[in-house]
């Protein structure tokens, strides 16, 4: 069983909307690249932010 990682040591990031910082989620191991926001929340909020 490898070794866990604790949740002090994960790599964070800022959300594009609401600019709180999130930590890495397993779901996320594939696509950490790629998110951008913390929630699906935020996500859907993303376009009146925009306008």
């Amino acid at each position: 069983m490898p070794p866990r990682v604790k949740k002090q040591h994960l790599p964070h990031k800022t959300c594009e909307v609401c600019e709180r910082p999130f930590s890495w989620r397993k779901k996320w191991a594939r696509c950490w690249d790629d998110v951008k926001y913390c929630s699906e929340r935020c996500r859907k909020t993303r376009k009146s932010f925009n306008d």
